[in-house]
């Protein structure tokens, strides 16, 4: 058992082999009762594998893990009880209603009448999906499939809730309404624990582990993720951002330039370089008018920044 005492859940080691492929490679992280702790990283990262490693779904090739104190190989049924899993493609029934799909997973949960008759109403005003009771599963908005999906995923009271990109084709609103939920819930005692490739959403979490090719590169408070990075971040503003990228990637003391959105991100290392002696540079290719000046990074930003030294 994990000698953790805070800790809900827990890996050590954690490996996961398909053939010549390490999808997870010895992943160590603790996730402490409360808190809201994302898994962040591109397609391919190891993230889904990783969830269902933790869920029991997928047996290590090497490592434990614990939630809730119990050995996720050995005591299988033991985790599945305090857990909720959503996948993301969750098993929703398109012909069944926001109400029969409710029932029918009450159904496989053993939900008595009485617990029914308390929790199920509960869910449906707090997800404010009551007016939507009789209508088909297959008829509902992106984000009101994935408010019925975590109505069903919290039925049997779990105390970890694991959630794959809950929000992965959301739109912007409804996003926000499910991280409304989630903070809810967090604040009834309910540890979360997410997977996102949005690093805007990770900024949400209390602790962000980023992940690459299998690999927990770093794991942290997104404050302090952001404090970690050793270079300058600088945003530039030109009229011609491909030839300011091409001319600022050729200057001393740049570690790169990279593309975001309508602005350039250019992480520069101090004492080797200044804003003030770049901004000269791009002037003097008759690049101007020019703004350049120093800004508090993204998470997007270190996340870019530690995976080009990996």
């Amino acid at each position: 058992m994990s000698t953790q005492a805070l800790s809900v859940v827990e890996a050590r080691d954690l490996t996961r082999r398909f053939g010549a492929v390490t999808a997870v490679d010895r992943l160590n992280l603790a996730v402490t009762r409360g808190e809201v702790f994302g898994l962040v990283g591109p397609d391919g990262a190891g993230k889904t594998t990783t969830l269902r490693l933790l869920c029991g779904l997928l047996d290590p090739s090497a490592g434990q893990a614990w939630v809730d104190g119990h050995d996720v190989s050995r005591d299988a049924d033991a985790v599945k009880d305090r857990i909720g899993y959503m996948a993301q493609r969750f098993g929703l029934y398109v012909d069944l209603t926001v109400d029969e799909n409710m029932s029918f997973y009450a159904d496989l949960f053993g939900l008595s009448k009485p617990e029914r008759g308390e929790l199920m109403p509960r869910l449906l005003d707090m997800t404010r999906m009551g007016p939507f009771r009789t209508r088909h599963a297959g008829k509902l908005s992106g984000g009101m499939k994935q408010k019925l999906a975590l109505m069903c995923t919290l039925l049997h009271r779990p105390r970890v809730l694991f959630l794959d990109e809950p929000t992965n084709g959301v739109d912007p609103v409804s996003r926000r309404d499910f991280w409304t939920l989630l903070y809810q819930l967090v604040k009834e005692g309910m540890t979360v624990f997410v997977t996102t490739a949005y690093l805007d959403e990770a900024e949400r979490c209390d602790r962000v582990g980023l992940m690459h090719r299998g690999q927990l590169i770093c794991c942290d408070t997104p404050s302090a993720l952001k404090r970690r990075l050793p270079q300058v971040c600088c945003e530039v503003r030109a009229g011609n951002l491909r030839r300011a990228r091409e001319v600022l990637a050729g200057c001393p003391g740049v570690t790169s330039v990279e593309p975001a959105g309508a602005v350039l991100h250019l992480f520069l290392t101090p004492g080797q370089t200044s804003p003030e002696i770049l901004k000269k540079a791009l002037l003097e290719k008759g690049l101007g008018p020019v703004e350049l000046e120093e800004i508090e990074p993204s998470l997007e930003d270190v996340f870019i920044a530690l995976i080009r030294g990996v």
